[in-house]
């Protein structure tokens, strides 16, 4: 493992000689990959996903993001190709059959029934079922779940093919000949049926507490993550004191996010200064200037509100919440434009999302408002009573970043037949969904 402070290569015996040490810079290691378990993480590789997430250390990023990130990478990691399950069940196919036949054959001598037969079959079946597994497995990511599924419809069509032969021109049964062509559509069709599946909840590979206390090791050894933004304090911040010249003015935009998470992320990369648009949270962050801001925005009849929140019953309902809501745009005309995430954005999305499953938001999606259930398609409604969600914090700062810039482009086009643009309700809500996120 290469040390992060000078770039010397230290192999095992170099780190517990020099108790985890550098040898030539004497820095200390924080991962040690050989006693980690089925989770390897070394230093480099943390300190690259720090630098990747973060753009080479040029945007802010939250703790949770660079959890969701360093669990892609780890997954990335462990991907296995079509080919790699091709070549693996071709070695092992031979090898076990040769070696485990040979030693099983005089046990079936007697009954006439050769040992690589048996061997073989049993092989099959379990191989069929460690990648039918793998397809459901929920600490694999989407492109090794697909790979695993292609790979069982290709071993089927190899089972079929040199199964037949054997069973016909070398052994002459018929039982044979039957069991392999079961063996052989069943993979076929589990594979089939498997590409079709579609939102595979998934786990994190390690926990919380884990993650947390690597960070408390890397910045005890290395310093802060700089671009890594601290929790928000849970204390009330009083108001701050605002010019009256500045109040007079006012924005086009408003973002209002569902987590002072995500607004303090986008206010950290500045995303407000760019795009002159003020950024709030729904729980009232930034406090200090929030009462403030809402009078400004007030001033401004053409307003544009982009509604940003997870996918969960609490984040879907902040549309509703913004314009029912007294202490926002209750009897007011401004359109809101749903960004997302939204199911039905999920449901189509061509790649992989993080999709994990909570019985308690199972429960909140049941007791959703009537007018938000109402917006909702029964495929949709369906997806969140199963407790399905998707955090915004899964994304990186960039993709987010990215997904506003063509929101609030595309917004300028509401009225063209371009525009990817839904309205939501009737033609006077002024409320709008993103077809797509990302």
């Amino acid at each position: 493992m290469k040390c992060i402070n000078c770039g010397t290569d230290n192999n095992l015996k170099d780190r517990t000689a020099n108790q985890g040490r550098c040898t030539n810079c004497n820095h200390r290691f924080v991962f040690e990959p050989t006693t980690m378990g089925n989770v390897k993480i070394t230093d480099p590789m943390f300190a690259k996903a720090i630098a990747d997430l973060s753009a080479h250390h040029s945007l802010f990023f939250t703790p949770k993001q660079l959890l969701y990130f360093l669990d892609h990478r780890l997954r990335s990691k462990s991907f296995s190709s079509v080919w790699g399950w091709l070549l693996t069940y071709l070695f092992f196919n031979i090898w076990v059959t040769i070696f485990f036949g040979g030693i099983l054959g005089w046990l079936f001598a007697a009954i006439k029934i050769s040992g690589n037969v048996v061997v073989n079959l049993i092989f099959q079946i379990c191989y069929i079922y460690y990648l039918y597994s793998n397809t459901n497995s929920h600490k694999l990511n989407n492109k090794s779940r697909k790979a695993s599924a292609r790979s069982l419809q290709i071993i089927g069509v190899i089972i079929l093919v040199v199964g037949i032969y054997a069973s016909v021109a070398v052994y002459e049964s018929f039982i044979l000949f039957v069991i392999y062509v079961i063996l052989g559509m069943l993979s076929i069709y589990l594979g089939t049926k498997q590409l079709r599946q579609t939102g595979l909840t998934q786990e994190f590979l390690f926990t919380q507490n884990q993650f947390q206390d690597w960070m408390n090791s890397w910045s005890k050894v290395n310093g802060s993550v700089v671009k890594m933004l601290p929790s928000l304090r849970e204390e009330r911040i009083l108001p701050a004191a605002v010019n009256p010249d500045v109040t007079a003015y006012s924005f086009d935009r408003l973002i209002v996010c569902d987590s002072a998470a995500i607004a303090q992320l986008l206010i950290a990369n500045n995303f407000h200064f760019e795009n002159n648009c003020a950024i709030l949270s729904i729980t009232g962050y930034p406090q200090s200037i929030f009462a403030t801001t809402m009078q400004m925005l007030r001033r401004n009849p053409d307003l544009n509100v982009y509604a940003l929140h997870d996918c969960s019953p609490r984040g879907i309902s902040l549309v509703h919440q913004l314009r029912t809501s007294t202490n926002w745009f209750y009897n007011s005309n401004v359109m809101i434009i749903d960004v997302g995430i939204l199911p039905h954005q999920i449901i189509a999305a061509k790649r992989g999302m993080f999709i994990q499953t909570s019985q308690e938001l199972a429960q909140e999606a049941k007791q959703l408002p009537i007018e938000v259930r109402q917006s909702l398609s029964t495929q949709e409604l369906e997806w969140l009573e199963s407790g399905n969600f998707v955090e915004l914090e899964s994304f990186t700062p960039q993709t987010l970043i990215q997904i506003l810039h063509r929101s609030i482009a595309g917004s300028r086009e509401l009225d063209s037949n371009d525009s990817s643009f839904i309205l939501v309700g009737d033609s006077g809500s002024g409320i709008y969904a993103v077809e797509n996120f990302g």
